[in-house]
């Protein structure tokens, strides 16, 4: 590993606890444990010569790749091709079950499918995101990386009569193996976190039933699903990319896996987004139970509702959510700088949690209470505690929503009076007397009712600006912002009416270049931060459903399709696109996952009952 893979070109594996990126050449370049927000075990994404890697490659100078997933699964096939043979690492992690558990495997099983193919096999681990130092003990079956908060086991898949295959790197603490093999021989290695035992020799027929077990959860996960219309392809991988990115013990969703990939190489806008959004776990319950995945989708409606409650439990006068938690529910995420870290091709500081988490941000309660309400309609209710909870911090939003706060975009440079969060304001008021109104549960629905209409009428008549004819990011101010795309679907605003018309219009002028979508203008209006950033993937699939909603379906169709040709080889998006096209920003991100399958589903429809009668 001589210099950074690009970001787009990775594959993601994991068991629902944790997760770990493949490079397009084999190599597993990020993998934290035992959880998504653990330290890094291999972080060579974040630090080439500090970070650690675990590699498999051909024996050659020169040979090509191909990446793709194991159909209907989240198993990653890696393929070679040489001049003298072809072969392929099959990379998956055995699924967890839904209680916490430390134990966590990274297997790999090498094949050779044509002529002969010796394979190379480095495993370079570096504990706690590089700072602990760890031992290698090797032995006939294996080897143990035994540091002092973990240790690493791995085993090798042989059969009685096979070579001895390991030697030492200089330091004695890393290990290197060669293989060669034939047209349609299988061996492999897997490696284990918090094993039971020491390192042991692995048939073939033991790893095939790994795989064989693998292939069947997946295939029978994805069975559940309900989407039959059109783009079924992308709408089941960003499906299975969430489903890999959520946390089984809690229902929780990261927002990414990975943490500290820049939204500008060289640049200083590298967060940590192994974390939970309110905001993120919202929307994640409208797009599972539109593919029918209720299971998933009552899971997160039981991790929000939760974190409702725990916020009434909270001290008198205080928030009663916070913006995100980690996958268990605890709130602790201290942000720090890994100083020794040089980052992701330069781009330091590397962060670790996330300073934005003690932020106000308005907009999560109408997101909560929109999800809250949309499990409602579909079967999944609130019980009296949670209405109690509910009940409660909607009484704290009533004495709170006209106040500045540091809005959707958690940006450094102060609050401000954010359209948006006013917006999301008005839908938490809204939705929680349409729950009162359906459950028939008690609220004092004139003091809620007082607040939803006072918002309404403030964003009309302070988050409109009369001369561009369209609403903008704050209150005072003329910048465009491409949150306020969740008007119409949020029906604050009918897509139908003219001021949205307009809207529409004048964010396309301003924040759309060749389909893709700017969140806003940072030179106009500044966030606190330096640098630029690159087009908004969450942003561009809202502008797909919001021109879906307004009837301008050729459009949405046309953005729809350009934007399905920025994915990577695998379906994957990271969080934004660069002028080059490149992919930056953590990856992959839930969040444009859960737009692209609303969008999706939305545009759909809209093309279904556009349709000609017996067409």
């Amino acid at each position: 590993m001589d210099e950074y893979p690009l970001i787009e070109n990775h594959g993601l594996i994991g068991d629902l606890q944790t997760a770990a990126l493949v490079t397009s050449d084999g190599t597993v370049d990020w993998f934290c444990c035992p959880r998504f927000d653990s330290p890094s075990v291999f972080g060579a994404l974040l630090d080439l010569r500090k970070g650690g890697h675990f590699s498999v490659r051909p024996d050659e100078p020169a040979f090509s790749t191909r990446q793709l997933y194991f159909p209907g699964t989240a198993i990653l096939v890696t393929r070679f091709m040489t001049e003298a043979g072809a072969g392929e690492v099959v990379d998956f992690m055995p699924v967890t079950g839904p209680r916490a558990t430390d134990r966590h495997r990274l297997v790999r099983m090498l094949r050779c499918v044509r002529g002969t193919m010796t394979f190379d096999v480095e495993v370079a681990p570096r504990f706690d995101y590089g700072r602990a130092r760890h031992k290698l003990d090797i032995t006939g079956q294996g080897a143990v990386f035994a540091s002092a908060g973990m240790d690493l086991t791995l085993h090798w898949v042989r059969e009685p009569g096979d070579e001895r295959l390991v030697r030492r790197l200089s330091g004695d603490s890393d290990l290197s193996a060669s293989l060669t093999l034939q047209a349609g021989q299988q061996r492999g290695v897997v490696v284990e976190s918090s094993a039971a035992g020491p390192p042991r020799e692995i048939r073939l027929a033991e790893f095939e039933q790994l795989f064989d077990d693998t292939v069947r959860y997946w295939r029978s996960w994805l069975g559940q699903s309900a989407y039959t219309g059109r783009w079924r392809e992308a709408v089941e991988r960003s499906a299975i990319a969430l489903k890999q990115m959520t946390y089984a013990p809690s229902g929780a969703l990261v927002a990414a896996p990975t943490a500290g990939l820049p939204e500008q190489v060289g640049g200083e806008r590298n967060w940590d987004y192994r974390f939970t959004w309110i905001r993120d776990a919202s929307f994640s319950v409208y797009a599972l139970l539109g593919l029918g995945f209720k299971e998933e989708a009552t899971a997160f409606a039981e991790w929000l509702r939760d974190r409702v409650r725990q916020g009434a439990d909270g001290d008198e006068g205080a928030m009663p959510l916070n913006i995100m938690y980690r996958v268990d529910g605890s709130s602790d995420l201290v942000e720090e700088v890994l100083d020794h870290w040089e980052g992701y091709e330069g781009s330091a500081p590397v962060r670790i949690g996330n300073g934005a988490a003690t932020q106000l941000q308005l907009d999560i309660y109408g997101e909560a209470l929109d999800s809250i309400y949309f499990a409602h309609q579909r079967g999944i209710h609130a019980g009296i505690r949670g209405w109690r909870s509910l009940h409660g911090m909607l009484d704290w939003l009533v004495d709170h929503w006209d106040q500045p706060d540091e809005g959707l975009w958690e940006t450094r440079g102060g609050r401000q009076d954010f359209t948006y969060g006013r917006v999301m304001s008005w839908v938490a008021f809204d939705r929680a007397l349409r729950l009162a109104r359906t459950s028939g549960k008690p609220a004092p629905t004139d003091r809620w009712t007082g607040a939803r209409d006072a918002i309404y009428e403030q964003v009309l008549r302070r988050g409109w600006h009369a001369e561009r004819q369209a609403f903008v990011q704050q209150y005072g101010g003329d910048v465009l912002d491409s949150s306020l795309l969740r008007m119409s679907t949020v029906g604050f605003i009918t897509p139908d009416d003219p001021m949205w018309g307009t809207t529409l219009d004048a964010i396309d002028r301003e924040l759309v270049t060749d389909s893709l979508v700017y969140r806003y203008n940072p030179e106009a209006s500044p966030d606190g931060l330096r640098g630029s950033e690159g087009t908004f993937s969450l942003c561009t699939f809202m502008y797909v459903d919001a021109l879906a909603r307004a009837g301008r379906l050729d459009q949405a169709r046309l953005v729809l399709e350009k934007m399905l040709g920025y994915t990577n080889h695998l379906g994957l998006y990271a969080e934004e696109i660069g002028l080059t096209g490149r992919q930056l920003g953590n990856f992959p991100q839930a969040f444009t996952h859960l737009a692209l399958i609303d969008a999706a589903i939305t545009l759909n429809a809209a093309l279904d009952r556009a349709r000609p009668a017996g067409r």
